[in-house]
């Protein structure tokens, strides 16, 4: 297992809404957001649900684990999506304990799992 999923009762974009809005509640902000759909769109000509990736970020954390390992921007910032299949909208994060752990440097895991701990409850409170 690698990420924490939730199916939510929203709608799409008012659950990409939410999930702005509990990320930011713990000290995350947005640097990267994929659409998905209109990317595949674009590029091969298909249609694919709605789905989004954003890129999230804590910066006191990622200076952390930066500090404790200098690479570890391979693996950042954390991501987190939304997306809709068989008329059900879903929430998820990355597991930064997971990914992190791949690393095997011992300073990264209380960074990896308080990182976790934040985006599990951003997920929970959709």
């Amino acid at each position: 297992m690698y990420g924490h999923k939730r199916q939510v009762k929203l709608g799409y974009e008012e659950a990409v809404k939410r999930v702005r809005e509990e990320l930011q509640k713990e000290g995350f902000g947005v640097l990267t957001e994929i659409n998905v759909k209109e990317t595949l769109k674009k590029k091969i000509n298909v249609d694919f649900d709605n789905y989004i990736i954003l890129g999230a970020c804590n910066p006191p954390f990622a200076y952390q684990a930066l500090q404790a390992e200098r690479d570890i921007g391979l693996l950042m910032p954390c991501n987190v999506i939304v997306y809709e299949q068989g008329g059900k909208t879903y929430v998820a994060a990355t597991l930064p304990t997971v990914t992190m752990g791949s690393v095997k440097n011992e300073k990264l895991a209380p960074v990896a799992k308080q990182v976790e701990d934040k985006l599990k409850k951003a997920i929970d409170s959709v």
